[in-house]
């Protein structure tokens, strides 16, 4: 790994510090261009850049300067050289490793400014957010399994052992594989959730028929907030395997229904006048669908469905809650009769009064 880092001379901490300077010239002479236009330089890069990166930067530093011999010719320790290139090779490996990490996450956050998660109608933002969090998380992973090989790398004993066990390594793969095969197609299948996006984050879902919440997704496992605030934690490969429902797939809007049984003497044109009643004054609907239909007729009931619409979830939830609400308090006002009951029948026989009860 010594090959990584620059040659630990005059000439080259003279490069890396000319380098630097001319990274901050650069990025001076953008912010001087910004400001000649009218733009505040300020926000040229997300908030904490620097904070962010600083330490990286630091580690890269220091991991060059002890392997400056004048340095260790100082501080009196010439005589571990090698124990000092082995040390600035692994603290240069760690620093690089972390650099990225941070990079990763600062074009992340630039790549997403525009988008808000917050918004009513927030189905892109949503699409997005989730392909740049899982797609950053696999990168994460690589970053960090490519480091922790370099870092082992720069041990020739290791070096040797592996050089030594390639042969046996295809064998070794096979077993490991058959293994890990659970582990490899749960994170195949958050990958396949990241590009083709069943599920995203914040969409609502019924799954193991509870209602909830997309709350986090990861290369391994989902977590769905159920509407009581429990977690419903699964692995990636149930929304791959098994059907499940997604109300946002496609939009924000949603349609809710209501389903009343009630009696056949029920006015259903009053009905509807109280729907429309009902629906203007709530805040949740968004003006588009208020209506009311005869879906079934049993024996002993009629169901009627009334269907109102709304702008996301939340609001439709509500607005369901308030028709219910509202069209059993209009029936039970204006239309008592018309509530299921039991009717009692009563038929004069020769030995008497016989009845018959009817479950209404």
């Amino acid at each position: 790994m010594d090959s990584l880092i620059p040659n630990s001379d005059h000439r080259a901490l003279i490069f890396l510090s000319l380098t630097l300077l001319l990274l901050i010239g650069v990025y001076l002479g953008i912010g001087a261009l910004l400001r000649h236009f009218g733009k505040n330089p300020r926000y040229l890069l997300p908030s904490q850049t620097v904070k962010k990166v600083a330490w990286p930067l630091v580690f890269i530093l220091f991991s060059l300067l002890i392997r400056l011999p004048a340095l260790r010719t100082l501080i009196g320790l010439e005589d571990y050289a090698t124990a000092f290139r082995k040390g600035s090779s692994l603290i240069f490996i760690f620093g690089f490793t972390w650099l990225i990490i941070k990079l990763l996450n600062i074009v992340k956050r630039l790549l997403l400014v525009r988008f808000d998660k917050d918004e009513s109608d927030n189905l892109k933002a949503r699409k997005v957010y989730t392909q740049f969090t899982i797609l950053e998380r696999i990168a994460i992973f690589l970053v960090v399994l490519l480091g922790i090989g370099a870092a082992l790398m720069s041990f020739e004993s290791i070096r040797e052992i592996g050089v030594s066990l390639f042969a046996s390594a295809g064998v070794a793969g096979i077993i490991v594989g058959f293994s890990a095969q659970k582990l490899i197609a749960t994170v195949i299948a958050g990958v396949q959730i990241a590009l083709t996006q069943p599920i995203r984050l914040d969409d609502v879902v019924i799954v193991e028929g509870e209602w909830g919440r997309i709350e986090e997704i990861t290369l391994t496992y989902v977590i769905v907030r159920i509407w009581d605030k429990r977690c419903l934690v699964l692995p990636t490969t149930y929304f791959i395997e098994n059907p499940f429902q997604n109300w946002t797939r496609s939009t924000t809007d949603l349609l809710g229904t209501v389903f009343l049984y009630t009696d056949y003497n029920v006015p259903f044109n009053a009905m509807r006048e109280a729907l429309q009643r009902i629906v203007k004054e709530s805040e949740e609907w968004n003006g588009e669908v208020a209506n009311i239909q005869v879906t079934d007729s049993r024996a002993g009931y009629v169901e009627i469905r009334a269907t109102v619409s709304a702008d996301d979830s939340g609001k439709a939830w509500s607005l369901r809650v308030l028709v219910r609400e509202k069209l059993i308090e209009f029936l039970q006002q204006n239309y008592p009769e018309s509530i299921s009951h039991s009717r009692i029948l009563l038929t004069q026989t020769e030995a008497g009064f016989k009845t018959k009860r009817n479950r209404v």
